[in-house]
């Protein structure tokens, strides 16, 4: 039933308008935005494809583009398929796709609901919160958050889409947004320099790790309903499996940037409390700070996995499938990896980042002895 609700979807948006048994090609298609005005339900059903389909005949008015305040037409077909369909009623805001062919003949056909206006007040709510707490840093804070995903995508997104290998690109873009991030919010120190170094290093073993044995276990890198459908439409140009681990490697940074950035910290603010500390005594003052970090964060990376998972989980549970078929499925066995490839990467960031930077400090003392 799932797959004929794809290849009725896929058909639905793709296949252009059937004329007397001719196909005809769109000139331009528009997505705008548009309100419902009326709605009336179709009695009964039609088959189509072996599917049992509803029809609604609605009546919209174009909220924005070259349309704007124009009144349409149209049915909205639903499958009885909560997942897929899009039920109106009077007063709805959808976002529609406006098709236009030769001759000024138009049709206009409901794509979904029109959701981004509640998503920007949330974002702005969001931004608004980091200015008002943050104050300064919060402003430093929002900047780096736009360089981030410009970085990911103006840059990452289409160099992936080009067919180029999305594991060294997630690197350098990690790295990258590492260091614009950190410089921006704490400016150029030793601090600083021991979070990138520690958070690179992190993030690069997080990589390798899921590379190795992500290879080791056959992963294909189409667990997902997503990748399945770039898989027809970009066969043999991109890299699925590096599509996989790139994604481990950016899902890991954040939780990894957060630990690097507070070891690095707190060793600095033990040192400026006690500059007679040395250097073995700063390593384990940071390994005492990440050993209370540690727990916490590999939770957020585990839960952040297993929150996106729930539906699946359920699914086995009501089945009652046996645990040694669970994990041994494509889909399972990606987010294992994923998620303890990512911890392991964090939890490495602790002693790496100590390390560096109780040498950074101290050789910034012996620096300063000697220029006295």
């Amino acid at each position: 039933m799932k797959n004929k609700v794809w290849i009725f979807l896929l058909l639905f948006l793709l296949v252009p308008l059937k004329a007397q048994g001719e196909y005809l090609e769109p000139t331009e298609i528009h997505m705008e935005r548009a309100i419902v005005l009326e709605v009336e339900e179709g009695e009964g059903t039609e088959d189509i494809g072996g599917m049992p389909i509803k029809v609604q005949y609605v009546t919209l008015e174009i909220l924005s583009g070259k349309f704007k305040g124009k009144v349409f037409d149209t049915e909205n077909h639903l499958s009885n398929n909560f997942a897929y369909d899009i039920s109106v009623k009077e007063g709805d805001k959808v976002i529609v796709a406006i098709e236009e062919y030769e001759e000024d003949h138009v049709e206009v056909y409901i794509s979904d609901y029109a959701r981004q206006s509640h998503i920007f007040y949330l974002l702005a709510l969001f931004i608004l919160l980091i200015l008002i707490i943050g104050r300064k840093k919060g402003f430093k804070a929002v900047v780096t958050l736009t360089i981030t995903v410009l970085v990911i995508i103006k840059g990452v997104l289409p160099l992936m889409l080009r067919g180029m290998n999305p594991i060294p690109i997630s690197i350098v873009a990690s790295i990258f947004i590492t260091i614009i991030t950190i410089f921006i919010i704490a400016g150029l120190n030793t601090k600083s320099i021991a979070a990138i170094v520690g958070t690179s290093s992190g993030v690069i073993i997080a990589g390798l790790i899921a590379y190795f044995v992500g290879s080791q276990v056959r992963l294909t890198g189409l667990s997902g309903e997503e990748a399945t459908m770039l898989l027809v439409l970009y066969e043999g140009v991109l890299d699925f499996k590096g599509l996989l681990f790139s994604g481990i490697i950016l899902g890991a940074l954040g939780a990894i940037m957060d630990v690097g950035m507070s070891i690095a910290s707190s060793i600095e603010e033990i040192h400026n409390a006690n500059n007679n500390l040395t250097k073995r005594e700063l390593f384990n003052s940071g390994m005492n700070v990440g050993k209370d970090v540690m727990g916490t964060m590999t939770n957020t990376l585990i839960l952040a996995y297993t929150g996106s998972s729930i539906p699946l989980l359920l699914l086995f549970m009501a089945n009652e499938t046996s645990l040694i078929k669970i994990v041994n499925l494509d889909i399972i066995a990606t987010e294992i990896v994923r998620s303890l490839s990512g911890s392991i990467g964090l939890v490495l960031t602790i002693p790496l980042t100590a390390l560096v930077s109780a040498f950074l400090i101290k050789r910034k003392d012996l620096n300063k002895q000697d220029s006295v």
